[in-house]
């Protein structure tokens, strides 16, 4: 466990410590007139470590201050003043139905049953289940000991990881290049270097794209004075993290809780689902491609694709991680498609296979989008329906659009001398002499 946690560390940090070292303190160093040597390097390699380990924790701090200091109440309040919401919304389904007496009986019987039983199963099992759980964390000691000493062993793996990720790569290269033949080792290694580049590149902007809309929430909730303006944009950006349903999960809470508050002003709420939408129409189109670029390289079905697929295998693992490792999958299943189609000299463009009908010798063989709305033309010229005559001839161009034979060619020359042939052979009392009467 502490292994597996520090290398995760070391891999969601190594990009910022890559980019001090890089962009910032080498060439800084640079100006300075330091001349590099091994020792230079080192100390950078180790103050950029520093730095990126300052500001990771500084984040966690930040996240679990918010939570104490602005979640927590905000969650403590929603309990406690769940009479209130739920007087609300009384009032406001009286309000609404008051000219049908009967239907409000009966929709008032149903809501008071519910939320009776909401009540019940808050005070019985929230409540009374987080003391346990309060009390179980507060006198477990020895489990809080443990849990601090793994995350102080993940840490120093950690930061020996970020300081030797060079010697590590150059290790595996090495082993891959005596185990395998030099080209298999070639492409082992570009392999990895791709996913390296697709997880990274998906995971690390990802995390700060979502930083910036639960930031950009936070600021637009408070500006339209909306309520639980921290707890809604936390919900709003941790759920950005997710692709393409996150931002339908989050909204749909939010905007309930947003409605419960007060009910008796539902703008408020359809306010609220007008700026997620534009906020997400900005991300979608604006802040997402930039941050995020090629990165995937998936369409937008393969992205449904992959989420509900490794959510229903993994849960919310899963689900955040789907997307890069079908990115991964599918990359590797679309060079094996393009290598083998190059050894056969066929395009590798999905467009060209379009309209093709058959491929032979000489070449690829379409047809157009009009010729196939014509029902003679798709029941003459079905799949490979032109391979099989008596001439064997190859049509060149576009064949389906050729719906009527020659009746000039020498195949067909031929088919007609072979019939009357058989129709003669099929009267052997028949002659010659027209002036012969049959019986």
């Amino acid at each position: 466990m502490p292994v597996l946690f520090g290398l995760s560390i070391a891999y969601l940090l190594t990009p910022a410590m890559d980019y001090f070292e890089v962009r910032l303190i080498t060439p800084l160093c640079d100006k300075l007139h330091w001349k590099a040597s091994k020792k230079r390097s080192g100390l950078i390699r180790i103050f950029c470590i520093l730095i990126t380990l300052i500001l990771f924790f500084s984040l966690i701090y930040e996240v679990i201050y918010m939570l104490i200091a602005q979640i927590v109440p905000s969650v403590i309040a929603i309990v406690n003043n769940y009479d209130v919401y739920v007087n609300n919304i009384t009032n406001w389904l009286n309000k609404l139905l008051e000219d049908n007496p009967i239907l409000r009986d009966n929709v008032m019987n149903i809501f008071n049953n519910y939320s009776t039983e909401i009540n019940e199963w808050i005070k019985t099992n929230v409540l009374t289940k987080s003391s346990d759980v309060l009390k179980a964390v507060s006198v477990s000691v020895l489990v809080s000991i443990k849990v601090m000493w793994n995350l102080i062993i993940g840490i120093i793996i950690s930061v020996y990881v970020m300081s030797n990720k060079e010697k590590f790569a150059g290790e595996f290269k090495k082993t891959m290049y005596a185990l395998y033949e030099k080209n298999t080792a070639n492409i082992i290694i570009n392999n990895v270097r791709f996913t390296h580049r697709t997880f990274s590149g998906f995971i690390g902007g990802k995390v700060l794209d979502s930083i910036c809309i639960g930031l950009l929430c936070f600021v637009g909730t408070t500006i339209m004075q909306m309520p639980y303006a921290s707890l809604i944009s936390v919900i709003i950006g941790v759920t950005n993290v997710i692709p393409f349903f996150g931002p339908f999960i989050g909204a749909v809470p939010c905007a309930f809780l947003i409605f419960i508050v007060n009910p008796t002003h539902p703008l408020t709420m359809i306010y609220f689902a007008l700026f997620i939408l534009a906020l997400q129409q900005f991300d979608g189109n604006i802040l997402g491609p930039f941050i995020l670029g090629d990165s995937i390289g998936l369409s937008s079905f393969w992205v449904i694709f992959s989420i509900t697929f490794f959510g229903g295998l993994w849960g919310i693992f899963g689900i955040v991680i789907g997307v890069p490792l079908f990115a991964v999958i599918y990359a590797a299943i679309k060079s094996i498609i393009e290598t083998k189609l190059r050894k056969k000299d066929l395009p590798m463009e999905t467009e060209t296979y379009t309209y093709v009908c058959a491929i032979d010798e000489k070449g690829l063989h379409t047809y157009t989008p009009e010729s196939k709305q014509n029902r003679k033309v798709k029941e003459i010229y079905e799949f490979g329906q032109r391979f099989i005559s008596d001439s064997d001839e190859q049509i060149n161009g576009d064949f389906m659009a050729q719906t009527k034979p020659n009746p000039n060619t020498d195949a067909n020359k031929k088919s007609k001398k072979k019939n009357k042939v058989q129709q003669t052979n099929s009267n052997p009392d028949q002659t010659n002499d027209p002036n012969q009467k049959s019986d």
